[in-house]
């Protein structure tokens, strides 16, 4: 009699948290909003008055949770390389994963060759217009894009 082999994977997949995604990306921001402390949300307000000059990135899950980043005009980068301006420190985030640019009056993101991908409602994208409410997915970090209203 031949032993059966063991039912043990020598790899491990990465799982990127799977939800369910709210078909509106306002009430989402809404209900965060909500949640912060009162000058949290005059910074928001803010932002979302700027007539898209400005916007920000909140990590909406994930470590550092609440962490905010502000978006200019000159854009930013997103990685795990310390010259990063949103630096997220994670061995699922690629050194160089992804950037945020403006063009014209919106602000896209693109994917940078990352090993993981970036995510947008559970799919895969390799560039994406922003919306505010928007939460995309970096690794194991959910991040909530604000732009102006």
């Amino acid at each position: 009699m031949v032993a059966e082999a063991p039912k043990s994977e020598l790899t491990t997949t990465l799982h990127l948290n799977l939800r369910e995604v709210s078909n509106s990306p306002a009430n989402r921001l809404e209900e965060i909003i909500a949640s912060l402390p009162a000058d949290d949300r005059k910074v928001i307000e803010a932002i979302q008055g700027s007539k898209s000059e400005k916007s920000m990135v909140i990590i909406a899950r994930g470590p550092n949770k609440g962490s905010r980043f502000l978006i200019t005009s000159e854009g930013v980068n997103i990685g795990r390389a310390s010259g990063c301006e949103i630096f997220l420190d994670d061995i699922t985030v690629s050194r160089q994963h992804a950037k945020i640019t403006k063009a014209g009056g919106d602000f896209v993101l693109t994917d940078e060759g990352s090993l993981n991908g970036t995510y947008f409602e559970n799919e895969a994208i390799s560039k994406r217009t922003l919306l505010s409410g928007d939460e995309f997915q970096i690794g194991k970090f959910h991040l909530l894009f604000i732009g102006s209203k």
